[in-house]
């Protein structure tokens, strides 16, 4: 990998950690692998996920940052743009990625995409559906996932 890539990963990692930022409870590499993260993001306040920890995988590209990196939910999550194997639809992941962005700022487009959902470019329609059309039962399902899978684990 490119040296830059490097020094760019380790002082986001160097940063985070710096900042003790109260929206994430954990950022570390796996395994001593500068290349590969996981982060523990903690859900919205006002929102179905509030008291929810959710664990992340990050995974930066040789490329970074220059492509955007990997990131799913570990954490199950009802939720209409992420599907069960925990992939995102966030349009900072893909289309709108810029080196300009770095690991906090996606955490925090996660968050807000937690807070406002997008049922219009949904990865799980069933979820979408359910979203618009009785938005009751979303939030109710959405809570009870996060009492399921996200309490303090």
């Amino acid at each position: 990998m490119d040296p830059s890539t490097k020094n760019r990963i380790q002082k986001e990692l160097k940063d985070i950690k710096k900042d003790r930022n109260p929206l994430y409870k954990a950022v570390d590499t796996v395994k001593d692998n500068i290349y590969h993260w996981h982060a523990t993001i903690r859900g919205p306040p006002e929102s179905p996920y509030e008291g929810g920890f959710f664990k992340l995988d990050i995974e930066f590209p040789s490329s970074y940052p220059f492509q955007p990196p990997k990131v799913k939910f570990i954490t199950k999550v009802y939720h209409p743009n992420i599907n069960s194997n925990g992939s995102i639809c966030l349009n900072v992941l893909k289309n709108e990625w810029t080196p300009a962005l770095t690991i906090p700022k996606v955490l925090i487009s996660i968050m807000s995409l937690l807070t406002i959902p997008n049922p219009d470019d949904p990865l799980d329609k069933d979820v979408a559906h359910v979203y618009k059309t009785d938005l009751q039962a979303y939030n109710a399902t959405a809570r009870a996932w996060t009492l399921w899978h996200a309490q303090n684990k």
